[in-house]
């Protein structure tokens, strides 16, 4: 019991950063800063798209002299500037610091004409937490074009449990579960309780379906889905994505595969919405 109160302590003070310790440690972190932290690279992430301004640090740092090597790099930070949509208020964002062009452009699962907004989400997140009411009413008043797509992070067991607690929950479709869910886990967090999260896959699955009978969904139904080939496909998909943005905290919003964001850059919760909606705009006229 004593691991698993250490385990909650841990998720509500580590939450939204890659740097969150894993599961079975022995001592509290250190309460983290109200803002979202930042966090190192992992071990072996793939390349991760840069602003100008770390392209130029990058480059500084690396002590290289070759003129074509620095040449290529301005270059290429013409080219992101010059790509940026016209649609853009002018002066209202700046690329590099509200948002940063990704490069290449990703794919998305939209149909032609429609612009994805995905947010990358951990349901272990305060901060995700205090943005969900926000894109809730967002949700509501945003275009027909725009399709919304939730992943869940995973960088270790912790997200990884509670992203497989979430695809089982969209497996479900029960109208509420997901709000449910997020909001139970916050509310644990608060109080210092495991987060349904136990020191092995199996308490976490006991957990976690003792959460979904409570809340009336049959244990057969629960494991059902939690065992099934789409979620594991899901779990798959979403550790694919975290790698490929090279999501470092959460949440981290992407616009049709070719900007993101997050609530630092865009300067709060509230005007994060609004750059969503210019983005998205822009991506319309693009």
């Amino acid at each position: 019991m004593r691991r698993l109160l250490a385990l909650a302590a841990l998720a509500a003070l580590a939450a939204c950063s890659q740097q969150s310790p894993p599961p079975p440690a022995a001592t509290p972190a250190a309460p983290a800063a109200a803002t979202e932290p930042a966090a190192p690279p992992p071990a072996a992430p793939p390349a991760a798209p840069q602003s100008e301004t770390q392209q130029a640090t990058a480059s500084q740092e690396s002590g290289a002299d070759e003129t074509d090597h620095q040449q290529a790099k301005s270059d290429a930070s013409l080219e992101k500037m010059t790509s940026l949509p016209p649609q853009m208020p002018d002066g209202k964002w700046k690329a590099g610091v509200n948002y940063d062009p990704i490069v290449p452009t990703q794919p998305t699962s939209v149909p032609p004409g429609h612009v994805e907004v995905l947010e990358v989400f951990w349901l272990g997140c305060p901060h995700c937490y205090d943005l969900e009411p926000l894109l809730r009413a967002w949700l509501k008043t945003k275009p027909a074009y725009v399709d919304f797509v939730r992943v869940h992070v995973i960088w270790q067991a912790l997200q990884k449990s509670h992203a497989h607690l979430y695809y089982t929950i969209e497996a479900l479709d029960r109208p509420g579960l997901f709000e449910k869910a997020f909001e139970t886990i916050h509310q644990l967090e608060l109080d210092r309780k495991p987060p349904l999260v136990g020191d092995s896959d199996e308490e976490s699955f006991r957990l976690q379906q003792a959460f979904a009978v409570k809340n009336g969904v049959s244990a057969d139904d629960f494991a059902k889905a939690y065992n099934s080939f789409s979620v594991n496909s899901d779990l798959q998909r979403a550790e694919q994505t975290t790698q490929r943005y090279h999501v470092e905290g959460v949440p981290f919003i992407v616009v049709n595969g070719r900007y993101s964001t997050d609530v630092i850059k865009a300067g709060g919760e509230a005007k994060l919405i609004d750059l969503i909606n210019d983005l998205v705009a822009a991506e319309r006229g693009h």
